[in-house]
């Protein structure tokens, strides 16, 4: 007694709580007020469906209240169930011979119902006094929506109570410690990333019970990624391998019960594995779209941009930007240039990839030849192209100031198309700036700081110039260094042979120098 009262009381003080305990039974059945006898059937809910109408005499609040709640039945204290336990309350009538209760499942509209007789002696004398009846044989699911209703028997229309009611879910403690479909199990996990396999390791779950883990992708839902695998309860060892392709951030690890309606577990663990995202670039030769399509759901706002000579900076173009959560994105019209190349970004930083950069893709240069009056602009691309041309000065990185007159030229089949532009264009914010005009997205190419002395000059001869300028001085230092060590070494070798020589030696080498200095004198 004092262990039911206890209970009660932590149901009073923890209300509807995730630790709210669920009230225990030993068995369902079926209770009525002390005095009133009465006995519960099974019903199809069919012959009472149709109403008749009410008797005068007979009240419309005949039927008082209703009340709903959950039990738990175990057995051997494991095996849990829970049952819908319902309270009525009506006034007992000369016109009513029983109840009719029903439930009805919104998720899968199915219905359970049960007829309540009254004995007919009993209730023939206790006619206007008050009834309580207690049922709880309905067996429900974790998280059920359910909606209940009362008649009476006979049906009388416009006498009824309906009620809706939620089953408490796996949130709640009591419900997810003795429920065995809430039992999803804990999971750790370990990458070996040469292999490309994901070992799982599963503990806390339902003994003697099969457990399936699997790879997915988890958009709106958790999208399969090849086979699951199953771990047999009698089985000691509760762990398997997984192949995967690529760890993306949405990659999850899911783990669930081999029972119905299991409650599932997820591990998201590569949430910052992110360079793999941008890779999936494709190009469409025929229509010239660039395209680029998420493997997951991220928040990344993409650019075309220009990466600068250096490649230590990506400009953006203008109006390319766009912020692509879920969804493809697509550039169409897009310069093939190497230079040309998207920007990915997020909270996390930028991202650059040049799909054009590999030389796969018909692209195009542009180089100036400098005189005293003029200066000849030459484009040479290996299709036909359309290109404007301009003098601009260089305020900043991402932009190039208009100082004189467009001009515009056409250029095809790898032969040099030019313009000149006149006037003696020099110094170094000075820039000439070429791109094409036929697509909607093209590379900006700028050649600055120019001097009018050169005879010739374009973006790949000044790299070509320096690298050498480098390699020709590297080369002289090498030789240098190379003929003070051979004048070193020999200059060693020479004392070393000189010290090494005998005192005989010495004696003979002395005195023949003696003998040929007289023989000179004679």
């Amino acid at each position: 007694m004092l262990a039911v009262d206890l209970q009660i009381l932590l149901v009073i003080i923890l209300g509807t709580s995730d630790c709210q305990i669920i009230p225990r039974i030993e068995k369902c059945g079926l209770s009525c007020s002390q005095g009133f006898h009465c006995k519960s059937k099974p019903s199809a809910g069919i012959f009472n469906s149709f109403c008749r109408d009410a008797p005068a005499s007979l009240s419309s609040t005949v039927l008082k209240s209703m009340k709903l709640s959950t039990a738990m039945k175990c057995v051997q204290g494991s095996q849990c169930s829970l049952h819908l336990s319902i309270k009525a309350t009506l006034n007992l009538d000369e016109n009513i011979r029983g109840l009719e209760i029903c439930s009805l499942s919104a998720e899968m509209q199915q219905s359970q119902c049960v007829n309540v007789r009254f004995s007919r002696k009993t209730s023939n004398k206790l006619v206007g006094r008050k009834v309580h009846v207690q049922f709880n044989c309905f067996e429900v699911n974790v998280a059920q929506h359910i909606y209940v209703t009362m008649k009476t028997i006979p049906n009388y229309c416009e006498v009824k109570m309906s009620q809706e009611y939620y089953v408490e879910d796996c949130r709640n403690n009591d419900v997810g410690k003795h429920i065995p479909v809430c039992f999803a199990g804990k999971l750790d996990y370990n990458v070996d990333r040469v292999r490309k396999t994901i070992s799982v390791n599963v503990s806390d779950f339902l003994q003697d019970q099969d457990y399936y883990v699997r790879l997915c992708h988890k958009w709106f839902t958790c999208e399969d990624v090849g086979s699951f695998a199953l771990i047999k309860g009698k089985e000691s060892l509760k762990s398997i391998s997984l192949q995967y392709s690529q760890l993306l951030p949405c990659l999850c690890i899911e783990g669930w019960s081999a029972i119905p309606d299991a409650r599932r577990t997820q591990l998201c663990p590569f949430k910052n594995d992110t360079k793999a995202l941008w890779d999936n670039i494709v190009y469409n030769p025929a229509t010239q779209t660039l395209a680029w399509e998420p493997a997951c759901p991220v928040h990344v706002t993409v650019n075309l941009c220009r990466l600068t000579k250096s490649n230590d900076q990506c400009v953006d173009l203008q109006n390319s930007s766009t912020t692509a959560p879920e969804k493809q994105v697509k550039y169409s019209r897009v310069d093939t240039h190497p230079r040309l190349c998207m920007k990915f970004t997020t909270k996390q930083g930028s991202w650059v990839r040049c799909p054009f950069a590999h030389g796969n893709f018909p692209a195009w240069k542009m180089r100036i030849a400098a005189g005293a009056e003029q200066i000849q602009v030459s484009f040479m691309s290996q299709t036909k192209a359309q290109f404007s041309v301009l003098v601009c000065n260089k305020a900043q990185l991402s932009s190039c100031d208009s100082v004189g007159i467009r001009h515009s030229v056409s250029a095809g089949d790898s032969h040099p198309t030019s313009v000149n532009i006149s006037g003696e264009i020099c110094g170094s914010q000075v820039c000439i700036q070429g791109w094409r005009t036929d697509v909607d997205y093209s590379v900006p190419l700028q050649i600055c700081d120019i001097q009018c002395t050169l005879s010739s000059r374009s973006q790949e001869d000044d790299e070509n110039s320096i690298r050498i300028m480098l390699l020709t001085a590297i080369i002289l230092i090498l030789v240098t260094m190379m003929a003070l060590l051979g004048h070193k070494i020999l200059t060693v070798f020479h004392r070393k042979k000189h010290d090494s020589r005998s005192p005989a030696q010495i004696i003979r080498q002395s005195f023949s120098t003696r003998v040929k200095s007289t023989s000179s004198l004679h």
